[in-house]
């Protein structure tokens, strides 16, 4: 599964491209706190079995971000966000919500799994799949289902209940029986790509902080 540190390098790319004159270095960290937040759902698995990749991985957490950012940009000068952080705040809010769908929500979604929905539809999704053009198929897609030779392969993945992801934190997601791994590990990047990725996330954050500060 994507680690913190490769969803923190995704979100970074994308507070860098869509920060614009916020950008700052406190509002890159504001960007990448709630990305790192949203992962930070793994520990109320230890006291609500099924909450990793649900609390925080779905899109009513982001929604209700979202509306609060609303309301509070609808007060004007009565704003509590521009009254303490100033007139970018608002812009680094919905920077980071989108930083967090695509760098947090995002990989995980398209790879094991995330519960969209939660808690007003309790269903863990994997968003796999492949998309080609071949000389004799033409354009294939087997994310979605539509009238294809090739089937779907998303799915959905089962509730909280059905589901859950041992990760370094918490090796006995269930809270039943024996763990299900012994060991503890804690990835950084598992393939190429990934590395790849944190690799540029890691490029793009520190070139935009020196041209940020070195000028």
């Amino acid at each position: 599964m994507p680690s913190t540190v490769v969803h923190v390098a995704l979100a970074g790319v994308v507070a860098c491209a869509l920060l614009g004159r916020a950008f700052s270095w406190r509002a890159l960290l504001a960007v990448l706190g709630l990305t790192m937040l949203v992962d930070l759902d793994v520990f109320l698995g230890f006291v609500l079995v099924g909450a990793h990749r649900a609390a925080f991985h779905s899109l009513v957490f982001l929604a209700a971000i979202g509306i609060v950012l609303l309301y509070d940009r609808s007060r004007g000068d009565g704003s509590l966000l521009r009254g303490r952080f100033g007139p970018t705040a608002h812009r680094v809010g919905a920077v980071a919500v989108v930083a967090a769908l695509f760098g947090a929500i995002g990989p995980d979604l398209m790879t094991n799994g995330a519960n969209l929905f939660w808690p007003v539809h309790d269903q863990f999704y994997a968003f796999n799949g492949e998309m080609y053009l071949s000389d004799r198929k033409g354009f294939v897609q087997t994310f979605v289902e539509l009238e294809s030779e090739e089937p779907a392969q998303s799915v959905s993945r089962g509730s909280t209940q059905e589901t859950q992801y041992h990760t370094g934190v918490d090796t006995n997601p269930d809270r039943s029986g024996e763990a299900e791994v012994q060991e503890r590990v804690f990835p950084l990047a598992d393939s190429g790509e990934q590395l790849l990725l944190v690799v540029t996330g890691a490029f793009v954050m520190t070139s935009r902080l020196y041209d940020e500060y070195a000028a």
